[in-house]
């Protein structure tokens, strides 16, 4: 009568030991507010009170990619958003496209797509930023430096992460 109980326990064992021992993902949030003042070079036209919120979670996947899962908002804007993109680049400098986040762009839109790891490594470093551009400004209207924070190891919930909290603004999105 005890044998099996303890044949049962040792399966048991193993198993919870196997499941701990599986490679654990890292999990980011990824955050940006979008203004004009931050894009570069310098929109014109860009009607007062243009902005925008990227939020997103990141998660790095064992094929040396990482999977962004983001919601992009804005608002007073010249006209339609016809892209939005990440981009590598440091503040003040324009880059290349790391990701098309979409295009045309509505308020609210949310996607996926992956970037390498070295793209991934330039977002958790601070040198990427997200942008959304207009026919009147198609080099971009409103530009946000990329946030990366650790979030866990192990995966989680496809939900992007909140956006980044200004204690004087109740309102986080535009």
């Amino acid at each position: 009568m005890l044998k099996p109980l303890l044949a049962a326990l040792a399966v048991a064992l193993v198993v919870v030991g196997l499941a701990s021992a599986a490679p654990q993902r890292d999990t980011y949030g990824l955050n940006a507010r979008l203004t004009a003042r931050a894009e570069v070079p310098r929109p014109s036209g860009v009607p007062a009170g243009a902005t925008g919120v990227f939020t997103a979670k990141a998660v790095e996947l064992a094929n040396d990619k990482a999977r962004v899962t983001w919601k992009l908002t804005f608002s007073h804007l010249s006209g339609k958003a016809i892209a939005a993109h990440i981009h590598l680049g440091k503040k003040g400098k324009a880059g290349p496209v790391a990701l098309a986040l979409c295009g045309p762009c509505r308020s609210g839109q949310k996607g996926s797509g992956l970037l390498t790891h070295a793209q991934f490594a330039r977002v958790e470093a601070g040198a990427a930023y997200v942008n959304v551009h207009t026919t009147k400004n198609a080099g971009g209207e409103i530009r946000g430096q990329l946030r990366a924070t650790e979030t866990a190891s192990g995966g989680g919930s496809d939900d992007p992460a909140p956006p980044p909290s200004d204690p004087g603004d109740p309102n986080p999105y535009p």
